[in-house]
């Protein structure tokens, strides 16, 4: 077998076996197969696709070209959430505290900002002192003695995923759903959980724009956990508008910790409780109607607080956090408004847009070695469907001496579409794949 015949059956349309993908992925690994060939066989994927076993296939050989981590000496049984990106989402800083509150032992390993959406590890790392960085015995102690941990991926998990990637952005080959599903599972895999709830957000501000994108990406994935014995439940989430209040580091933070004292954006903790629920019904514990009661009365008891104190605390963070955010963490002290042209309803945002106005204020990376401002954002006043005034503030910049100011206004203001008419809001949560 060489990569010249691997390469022309799949550009033929063929099926490739475990021998064939295996033999690709870890000679380009090795060095072996040279990058013009790897990106030739991408490329051959890219445009005849891979079938459900292809898929299966090759994240197992990716998330085995790594560390494989063990979680089975936790107790209890893991289950992990991921989602697909977007604006404003700091969803994970609210469910896993909230479903590690309830007993269940909560083991997340998280990723950085990547394009226009945020990343967990940058935003917890806004709060003082908060590491990230964790070796593999203290992240399970963490799980151990406090029931929760949030960590970043080391870079020992599937590093040919990382080499493939890189590889698949030099070469347009990243927006293929077989090589999307196969890098976010091998991940999932390698990192020890048991069980999967996947996030996968569709709309202006996500990366799948169109919701046939988004319904193959969710039973891409579903499909490949469930071919390697790990139950696996998608949502299909809105991502026309950012999520909640605030994007931006620190600001996104706040918004958490309000969530967890009862007083979170309500489509937000929607969607919150909703993957909330659907984690603790997976670890076996309760039903899911069961779960979301007992979640809500987490949140009404303090319970759900507590757990993300123990989070911090067990991280080295500043536990002040939890009773005064806005004085804790570094939040930028000018503010600048963007106004509506006219008046009317808003009837759309490129959300998207708004996700790199808060790139523009420094708030996330143009490039890989740029150094984030924790202290900037934005705050969204107006949402899909809401009514405005001419001259009425629809968004509110944090800015410090490092923004791009006019750049990130301009992105606001060409983000913002007003109308005569009303559009009815979209539903936060459209489907749920199993």
């Amino acid at each position: 077998m060489t990569p010249y015949q691997i390469i022309l059956k799949k550009r033929n349309g063929g099926k490739l076996g475990k021998e064939e993908i295996e033999y690709m992925v870890m000679g380009y690994v090795s060095g072996e197969i040279p990058d013009y060939q790897m990106a030739a066989f991408l490329m051959a994927v890219y445009f005849r696709h891979m079938d459900e076993e292809e898929m299966a296939i090759l994240t197992e050989i990716m998330a085995r070209s790594g560390d494989m981590i063990d979680l089975s000496d936790l107790g209890g049984k893991i289950v992990d959430k991921h989602s697909s990106g977007g604006v404003g989402d700091k969803t994970t800083l609210v469910v896993a505290p909230l479903v590690a509150s309830l007993g269940i032992p909560i083991a997340k390993m998280s990723g950085r900002a990547l394009g226009h959406t945020g990343g967990t590890i940058d935003k917890l790392e806004s709060i003082p002192g908060f590491r990230t960085s964790l070796t593999l015995e203290e992240f399970k102690e963490n799980v151990r003695k406090y029931g929760i941990a949030i960590a970043g991926q080391t870079g020992k998990l599937a590093p040919a995923d990382k080499k493939i990637y890189a590889l698949r952005d030099a070469t347009a080959t990243v927006d293929e759903i077989s090589l999307i599903a196969s890098s976010i599972m091998s991940k999932k895999l390698a990192g020890g959980a048991h069980a999967f709830v996947l996030d996968v957000k569709v709309g202006s501000g996500a990366f799948m724009k169109e919701y046939d994108q988004a319904k193959a990406l969710a039973k891409a994935m579903v499909s490949i956990g469930k071919a390697h014995g790990k139950e696996t439940v998608a949502l299909i989430t809105n991502m026309h508008e950012p999520l909640g209040r605030f994007a931006g580091n620190s600001l996104e933070v706040i918004e958490a910790i309000e969530a967890l004292k009862g007083k979170g954006d309500e489509r937000f903790m929607e969607l919150c409780l909703e993957i909330a629920s659907r984690m603790v019904e997976l670890s076996g514990k309760m039903g899911r109607q069961d779960a979301k009661e007992s979640l809500k009365e987490s949140i009404e008891s303090g319970k759900a607080l507590e757990k993300f104190r123990d989070l911090v605390r067990a991280q080295g963070g500043d536990e002040r956090v939890v009773e005064d955010p806005w004085n804790v963490l570094p939040v930028a002290n000018e503010r600048v408004e963007i106004r509506a042209s006219k008046s009317g309803y808003v009837s759309f945002i490129d959300t998207e847009k708004i996700g790199f106005s808060v790139i523009a204020l420094g708030g996330g990376r143009k490039k890989k070695e740029d150094e984030i401002d924790h202290s900037v954002g934005v705050e969204i006043l107006k949402k899909l469907g809401d009514p405005v005034k001419e001259g009425e503030p629809v968004a509110v910049m944090y800015v410090s001496g490092r923004s791009n100011v006019e750049e990130a206004k301009e992105l606001i203001e060409s983000a913002y579409e007003i109308s005569e008419k009303r559009r009815e809001k979209p539903p936060m949560i459209y489907e749920v794949i199993k």
